[in-house]
């Protein structure tokens, strides 16, 4: 073992505790030829490994590890996550109290060694009762910024971060669903690296950075949803964005029946965007090189194939509680500042107390009954048609609220942390899909619950606060109803 390795490892046990020792790590290190050096509040094992030539792995090789054991370390984790394959760098997150930090990074050299891990070591039972989730990581190269003069263009917003921040590669910026020639009011800015992306944000996030003298937002993007090669060769529904608000169905339709008569199937449009489904895949295909720039009604439209929802794997991970694998959202509960959502300003202190948290209380359900007599006459309606004083939950009235404004129903998205006494708290995020790209991607209350229903209720009554906000769409009588003690 040189040097080098012994001086990683003593300072690696300084800050040790409980049963780990540094004779365990050195027989690990011993055993495998890897280097361990601390660093930053994280430890390093390998990066590369013994032997290695070449660049790293590329993305998609790495795998994300929560729920783990604070007492537990490399010389009991490593063997477990080798099951999967030959490990190119393990990263265990560390305080300065000795413990983990309840999460690690795992890269392995190949994607599919990286897929097994999932496939085989996700809710694995690492220690008698306690289960590890497991779930892709991606290198967040992407940022967010938000509060953007609308009549800036791409141009002129691409050479202003590359005054300010290093590393800027492209700007993304949307047209304005209403008027064309502006901007959404927010851009996403694509780095040549996670590090310049984390440096870049880490320079404008204080909020007192300002770009044509307006102070301007700062988040991480969130990371486009990864569908495996094999799934998306099987699509034949293309997305279509940009779309003016006065564009139909019907005219989406036939311009995309242009190219081959009764080629589409249906057309699905929401807000300035559309899902076009074709009978086959050949011509969702032929049509989405032929229709990508095309205009339709005076818009310059966008056409991509559509990226299905992996319905089993989202709801592994609600029932795993699994954390986003965007390593900066994994402490949005340690630091208060970072568990707001991309909004412009600090979301408002809700009233009420919900298991011992300041948080709206679910309203007081009006429990009125009728007898049921036989031969009663029912007739079939849907909840849609019924008047918004029916609900009595902020969840049935945040769905009633989307499909009124032909919106796709909310997505619900279930996070988990422990508190310092153990008890596990939950927060749901909510992504609007009719909104998610505009200023604010979605909604998460920065309270948490002990429960399920309060955390789902928690999150529903969070979301119409602000919509209602934005949009002044819910009438007064309704909030004294949703937030009545």
């Amino acid at each position: 073992m040189n040097e080098e390795n012994i001086d990683g490892i003593n300072g690696c046990s300084k800050v040790r505790t409980g049963t780990q020792n540094e004779a365990a790590l050195l027989a690990l290190m011993e055993k495998t030829g890897y280097n361990m050096v601390q660093e930053n509040g994280q430890r390093k094992f390998g990066g590369p490994p013994p032997g290695w030539e070449g660049p790293p792995p590329p993305r998609g090789c790495e795998v994300f590890v929560g729920k783990i054991p604070r007492d537990m370390y490399e010389d009991e984790l490593v063997p477990v996550f080798e099951r999967a394959g030959k490990i190119y760098e393990f990263r265990l997150m560390m305080e300065f109290s000795g413990e983990n930090r309840g999460y690690a990074f795992v890269m392995y050299t190949t994607k599919e060694e990286a897929q097994l891990a999932i496939r085989i070591l996700n809710n694995y039972e690492i220690r008698p009762g306690k289960f590890i989730g497991v779930c892709v990581s991606l290198d967040n190269c992407r940022l967010f910024i938000g509060a953007i003069p609308k009549e800036k263009k791409k141009e002129e917003i691409l050479d202003e971060m590359k005054k300010v921040t290093e590393g800027v590669v492209d700007v993304i910026v949307y047209p304005s669903a209403t008027d064309k020639t502006k901007n959404r009011g927010f851009a996403f800015v694509e780095y040549e690296s996670h590090r310049a992306a984390a440096m870049a944000r880490r320079k404008l996030i204080p909020g007192t950075f300002q770009l044509w003298g307006h102070t301007i937002q700062v988040d991480w993007a969130d990371p486009e949803k990864e569908v495996d090669e094999e799934t998306m060769q099987r699509v034949k529904v293309l997305y279509v964005r940009n779309l003016m608000i006065s564009t139909t169905e019907e005219t989406i339709k036939a311009e995309f029946n242009k190219f081959k008569p009764g080629a589409v199937e249906r057309v699905k449009k929401l807000r300035d965007y559309a899902f076009v489904h074709f009978f086959n895949r050949e011509d969702a295909v032929a049509a989405m090189s032929v229709m990508n720039g095309k205009c339709i009604d005076g818009a310059s439209i966008e056409v991509t194939l559509a990226k299905p929802v992996n319905k089993e794997s989202t709801w592994r991970q609600h029932l795993n509680g699994q954390i986003s694998p965007n390593s900066e959202n994994l402490i949005v509960f340690a630091n208060k500042e970072e568990s707001h959502p991309k909004t412009l300003g600090k979301p408002p202190t809700l009233p009420a107390r919900l298991n011992g948290q300041h948080s709206p209380s679910p309203p007081e359900i009006e429990r009125c009954t009728y007898p049921f007599f036989p031969g009663t006459k029912l007739t079939p309606i849907s909840m849609y048609s019924l008047k918004s004083n029916h609900f009595n939950s902020a969840v049935m009235h945040l769905d009633y609220y989307c499909n009124k404004n032909n919106w796709a129903p909310p997505e619900y998205y279930l996070y988990s942390t422990t508190s310092q006494d153990g008890k596990v708290l939950l927060v749901y995020k909510i992504v609007i899909p009719a909104i998610a790209n505009g200023s604010q991607s979605y909604f998460m209350p920065d309270k948490l619950c002990t429960t399920l229903e309060d955390a789902k209720e928690l999150a529903a009554q969070f979301t119409l606060l602000h919509l209602d906000r934005e949009h002044s769409l819910f009438s007064l009588d309704l909030y004294r109803r949703i937030w009545r003690k």
